[in-house]
């Protein structure tokens, strides 16, 4: 009984060593901290970063920073790193590079000069130390990215020159660092910057090139879900770990590792659900949880000096973030909630400078007459680093919801003016093995996330007996529901039963409203035999929705470049408007190279779309679809060639359409490929010959207003 009590007193004495109850005490406080904080209106953040403060060492004792915490805690640092690479809209971070330039010298300048010159004449430090002190304030952390996130707004434009800004100041603030150490140790030659130069560089050409190709070849041919994350782990610790041989924080690696496969995780993925979902349930919360046990509440009382210190340094690095981001929105005339979301991102000080501050303490320049260690940054700093970190990290929570909730509402309208008439997607399927493929094409083309659109149909004919299709049926449903809940996205399903497939997918776009269809292909079966195959044939001919007929060759994320084939005079089409929405969208969402074959006429109107929204793609003419084999020599294996088809008696008709299918068994047979059927006219609206009439449409096909109607829906996004 005495052995008993004797472990039981053991078990709970402070600090707890039992890492059982460790954990559950970490898992008690990330399940309950935000639930609390959330009802005074606390960002859960900074929930999490008081919490850890309160059971750390400075705190109540319940638990020491070990190796443990400081490990679970770097992994969440880098994981936040790698999710605002991933999860930026990369086409956007092109478009707003020279943007993310510009701050990220701003919010590195400002705060170096007027850090500097606070450290020189008001804490009366030496020149070297100044600089360094400097550096601390120019970096900063995207602790608040989560907040963003959550609130559905990191493909801001504000979000993204803030996130691309974040990799120049840090790294900058970074080499300075490196810098002022090798000058205190005095190792500054001609050998320390030729090696800084040539392994950051190399560092950054193997993330950057080698990274997409290892991936790409990785996903393809390992579809399993739990290997692809574990990749993508090994893949961010990999960045983090060459960028820390290459000199320089493992944070810059992780964001780069995750820029590198931005393209290949789609955003609407189960992988990409995946990574959210394990970041934002453990590894971040573990990060704001060991930067809470940094916190000592005793420096406050610890004298004037400490707090002064910590007071001026707090000023400056929040001043000088606050000058900058007003300077970026004067600039660029942005609103005030872009601002704040810019100020909100910039503002906290964590990793980078909770690294630098450490370096600089350790680096010991001498001893003094009393024996003590004379510090590169003394203990003051130190401390008032601590009080700075969580100072910044409570306003830029704060401002930073601030500014994504104004957004959100904002957005929240515009998407509900925009998308209310331009969804519902069908999707029949009748084998299971193209279920993943083809809800994978929904996901991307669907306008408006947050509605349930997507139908997922089987159709019941009296082609074979009942039980075989019913238990076919079954099994398609459930791996479009297991393959919609892993990606956190709603489907409907529809088991149909009717005379034959054809009727049962027209009744269905009938009952349901459906705007767009995509349908799936079994190459050998319709292409090789029967050319398009009967059913899809009548589909075509019968329905009047925007058609996508779909066979993948390889996972849609894994495409290197789009094709996108159109016919003279497809723009006086009705349905062009619509399904050229549809495609920017995709285009713009997926970030690859794009070419697109069109006539002078199709292109010019095309230029304009993409003078508005700027997207990598080259252009080249094409005058009819029967010069379609004088491509066939350009494409390569990850191509996804689109070819834009019409049914006959329609202004951009092509005979030679007809021996599409023949082309691309005999040609494209290695390549994805969408045949995209644009709806031709409104039934009982508008008759044939006015089809064929472009001046008698003026309402639908002012060039003008299709460019309106693009631009406004994808910048929405």
């Amino acid at each position: 009984m005495m052995n008993i009590n004797l472990l039981f007193i053991q078990e709970f004495q402070l600090p707890i060593s039992n890492p059982v109850i460790k954990f559950l005490i970490i898992l008690l406080i990330i399940l309950f901290a935000p639930i609390i904080l959330n009802r005074i209106k606390i960002p859960h953040i900074l929930g999490l970063i008081i919490a850890g403060a309160v059971i750390g060492p400075n705190g109540f004792n319940l638990m020491t920073r070990d190796s443990g915490i400081i490990l679970s805690g770097t992994a969440g640092l880098l994981y936040i790193m790698f999710l605002a690479g991933l999860e930026i809209e990369f086409n956007e971070f092109i478009r707003n590079c020279k943007k993310s330039v510009v701050f990220g010298l701003l919010t590195f300048l400002i705060p170096m000069i007027l850090g500097i010159l606070s450290a020189v004449f008001i804490l009366k430090l030496n020149i070297l130390t100044s600089i360094l002190l400097a550096s601390l304030f120019a970096s900063h952390t995207l602790i608040a990215y989560p907040i963003i996130s959550k609130l559905g707004v990191k493909g801001n434009r504000a979000v993204n020159i803030t996130v691309g800004g974040t990799l120049i100041t840090d790294t900058l603030a970074l080499v300075v660092l490196a810098i002022i150490v090798g000058l205190s140790h005095g190792e500054m030659n001609r050998i320390f910057w030729i090696k800084l130069i040539v392994s950051i560089l190399t560092f950054g050409a193997v993330v950057m090139i080698i990274f997409p190709i290892i991936a790409r070849f990785f996903f393809k041919h390992y579809t399993d879900g739990i290997s692809q994350y574990i990749f993508v782990l090994v893949m961010v610790f990999l960045g983090a770990s060459l960028a820390e041989l290459a000199g320089i924080e493992g944070i810059i690696g992780a964001f780069l590792s995750g820029l590198s496969l931005n393209r290949l995780i789609p955003h609407s993925s189960p992988l990409m659900n995946r990574i959210e979902f394990i970041g934002n349930a453990i590894f971040i919360p573990f990060f704001l949880i060991s930067v809470g046990m940094l916190i000592d509440y005793r420096v406050f009382i610890s004298g004037w000096s400490t707090i002064f210190t910590a007071a001026i340094m707090t000023i400056i690095a929040t001043l000088s973030k606050f000058i900058a981001a007003v300077t970026i929105q004067k600039i660029y005339k942005y609103n005030s909630s872009e601002r704040d979301i810019i100020f909100g991102l910039s503002n906290a000080q964590a990793a980078a400078t909770l690294a630098a501050v450490l370096v600089g303490y350790n680096v010991i320049l001498g001893y003094n007459q009393d024996g003590d260690p004379e510090r590169l940054l003394s203990e003051n700093i130190l401390n008032g680093t601590i009080i700075m970190i969580l100072i910044t990290c409570t306003i830029a929570s704060f401002v930073a919801q601030k500014g994504a909730r104004r957004i959100a509402l904002n957005e929240s309208f515009d998407d509900i003016k925009v998308d209310k008439d331009f969804n519902n997607i069908l999707i029949p399927i009748s084998n299971p093995a193209n279920v993943e493929e083809m809800i994978s094409l929904a996901f991307i083309l669907e306008s408006n996330i947050n509605t349930n659109s997507i139908t997922v149909a089987n159709i019941i004919d009296n082609t074979s007996t009942l039980e075989t299709q019913q238990g076919n049926a079954r099994k398609i449903f459930e791996l479009a529901l297991q393959y919609s809940s892993s990606a956190d996205r709603q489907i409907n399903t529809c088991l149909r039963y009717d005379t034959n497939y054809t009727n049962g997918i027209l009744n269905l776009i009938r009952e349901r409203d459906i705007n767009d269809l995509i349908i799936g292909i079994d190459i050998d079966k319709f292409l090789k035999h029967s050319m398009l195959g009967q059913i899809t044939k009548d589909i075509v001919k019968n329905s009047n929705v925007t058609t996508y007929i779909y066979h993948a060759i390889q996972p849609i994320q894994t495409i290197k470049r789009h094709i996108l084939i159109i016919p003279p005079n497809a723009e006086q089409e009705l349905g062009f408007r619509y399904w050229m929405i549809r495609m920017w969208s995709f285009f713009n969402k997926m970030g690859t190279n794009v070419t697109i074959y069109a006539n002078e006429s199709t292109i010019n109107l095309l230029y304009s779309i993409n003078e508005a929204i700027p997207l990598k793609v080259e252009f080249k003419k094409i005058i009819k679809y029967k010069d379609l084999l004088i491509i066939s020599r350009e494409i390569k294996n990850d191509d996804c060639l689109i070819f834009v088809m019409s049914r006959k008696s329609s202004p951009s008709y092509d005979e030679k359409m007809e021996e599409i299918p023949y082309y691309i068994h005999s040609y494209f047979n290695q390549n994805s490929f969408v045949m995209i059927y644009p709806f031709q006219q409104y039934e009982n609206t508008l008759d044939s010959d006015n089809i064929m009439n472009p001046s008698s449409m003026s309402a639908f096909l002012k060039i003008e207003d299709i460019v309106d109607s693009i631009i406004n829906k994808i910048r929405k996004k």
